[in-house]
């Protein structure tokens, strides 16, 4: 069933504490600016420079210089806590890097208390694809690649091909080359 089509003029008065107009406009900005100008303006917004991009609903809640030159964060990210990107990294579509854990409480027997947080570091030059997850304490190596739905609990070496539930090394780049050579089995 299709939902009812309401026009933005029905909606009077301040809306999240914004006119309607505004509203509707950072909507369609949040929805709609996925270019490069909207991308690097969006991560200047959120305090990010050195040419670095950020795509539309990205949650950002990290330390001000903890992205390096010339990387994105793509749509719909989620980077918390002690997270630091090198330079050039690219981290694709819906990718979680939050670093921060919970700890079990045997007296209350639920994860009741915040777990001292480790630092999530993303090495220079690294790709994680789409939907990869990086769990809290983890380095990733200088120019990995990660493949999309990928969840790395472990540190990874320099020029990994990483893949998995959890992660495990598949093959690895030819930094002279560029060329991927994949694990024999």
């Amino acid at each position: 069933m299709a939902r009812p089509e309401l026009p933005v003029d029905d909606l009077e008065g301040p809306v999240c504490g914004i006119s309607a107009e505004e509203f509707r406009n950072i909507t369609l900005y949040l929805n709609k600016g996925d270019n490069l100008q909207d991308d690097y303006r969006r991560a200047r917004i959120m305090g990010f420079g050195n040419k670095v991009t950020v795509s539309p609903g990205a949650v950002i809640r990290i330390g001000d210089n903890d992205i390096g030159e010339g990387s994105h964060i793509g749509l719909n990210c989620y980077l918390n806590g002690d997270v630091r990107v090198g330079k050039h990294v690219l981290i694709g579509p819906m990718c979680s890097l939050p670093a921060g854990n919970h700890k079990f409480d045997p007296e209350k027997d639920y994860f009741a208390a915040r777990d001292q947080s480790l630092s999530i570091i993303i090495g220079d030059g690294s790709w994680l694809a789409s939907g990869v997850t990086v769990t809290n304490g983890v380095t990733i190596g200088k120019c990995n690649l990660i493949c999309a739905n990928t969840v790395v609990t472990h540190d990874t070496p320099d020029y990994a091909i990483m893949a998995g539930t959890p992660a495990k090394q598949i093959g690895r780049i030819d930094p002279e080359t560029g060329e991927y050579i994949w694990e024999k089995k």
